[in-house]
């Protein structure tokens, strides 16, 4: 017999933790950040999780925006910030040269057009019996490497690329 898997098109780990591993095990999805990846990211969690509403952990897109602000700052202060407010390209340029490395994606890069590249994770919901605590709701199946993840460069038609 024959059995399909499902695969959600658009979810997060907090989705998944608030509809509930019994509605949700064996869902799969695709996501770029989950806070039990690794040590890293288990530490990240660890610092911020006492700061949310009602304990609530972090998803991709939350983290993408802590993790956008971190390497502009740090762009900023390798360029200076009297150079950095005088010109706002030269900035921008400044992060697409810069390796990105943070403790929610980890090392990466900023492609031409804009696109931040970091390694993307087949999730799948586990088993309540199998879960270790409430935000205990995925395990990896695969992982996709940065420089696969993401539709190349010369497929994506943007102006902005001049690659």
């Amino acid at each position: 017999m024959k059995t399909m898997k499902v695969a959600a098109l658009l979810i997060q780990s907090t989705g998944v933790h608030s509809l509930g591993l019994a509605t949700d095990q064996g869902l799969r999805w695709s996501e770029s950040y989950y806070w039990d990846l690794n040590d890293r990211t288990r530490a990240f969690n660890d610092r911020i999780k006492g700061k949310t509403p009602n304990g609530i952990y972090h998803n991709m897109t939350q983290v993408g925006n802590y993790g956008a602000v971190l390497h502009y700052l740090k762009a900023v202060a390798d360029m200076g910030v009297t150079a950095a407010k005088s010109d706002g390209r030269a900035v921008v340029a400044r992060m697409k040269a810069m390796p990105t490395d943070d403790d929610c994606f980890g090392p990466g890069r900023i492609r031409e057009d804009g696109r931040a590249l970091h390694p993307c994770y087949l999730l799948e919901a586990k088993k309540p019996s199998e879960s270790n605590q409430q935000w205990d709701v995925a395990r990896v199946l695969a992982i996709t490497p940065m420089d696969e993840a993401f539709r190349p460069l010369k497929e994506g038609g943007c102006p902005l690329a001049k690659a």
